[in-house]
């Protein structure tokens, strides 16, 4: 059942995990979990580097795009627009960049807010929180990768490392 937005469009229904792509940040696909607890996305990053660039505040970060592989390395660079305190679901506060980058799911893509945090330690590389879905989509928990399908793609490696 999806409902409609004020322009008279449906609604997509997602899954309460999807496929999903970051295509400005050369991720061609990471499972997310959507979090409608989340107020705002957040996305797996480690090794952050706070740059200047033509007077712009960037971040360089390395992430690890597939759960349970720590060998498989995409580095990424973002425009920050904020840096905000940022309280997870156990209580624990940090202070994280923001970056706004195009998310990709099925054939849609629009731009979300997202937060960089080391999510090693958790299932998922990321969340999609519910301001990336207001007005966009709603959630049917009962199911799984509605949207996203799994492509039969492998991981963009252009600005991919593996170590040795």
């Amino acid at each position: 059942m999806s409902g409609g937005t004020e322009t008279g469009e449906r609604l997509l229904t997602f899954g309460w995990r999807e496929w999903v792509a970051l295509p400005e940040l050369g991720i061609a696909r990471i499972k997310a979990k959507v979090d409608t607890g989340a107020r705002t996305s957040a996305l797996h990053a480690f090794e952050l580097t706070p740059i200047l660039e033509d007077g712009r505040q960037r971040v360089a970060f390395r992430m690890h795009p597939e759960q349970k592989d720590d060998t498989t390395i995409i580095n990424c660079v973002a425009d920050v627009i904020d840096r905000r305190v940022v309280t997870d679901s156990g209580g624990h506060k940090e202070e994280r960049f923001v970056i706004r980058t195009m998310l990709k799911i099925g054939k849609h893509t629009w731009p979300i807010e997202a937060t960089l945090t080391a999510r090693d330690d958790m299932l998922f590389r990321m969340l999609i929180g519910r301001t990336a879905l207001k007005g966009r989509a709603v959630v049917n928990p009962a199911r799984s990768y509605v949207v996203g399908k799994k492509k039969k793609v492998g991981i963009n490696r252009d600005d991919s490392k593996q170590p040795d």
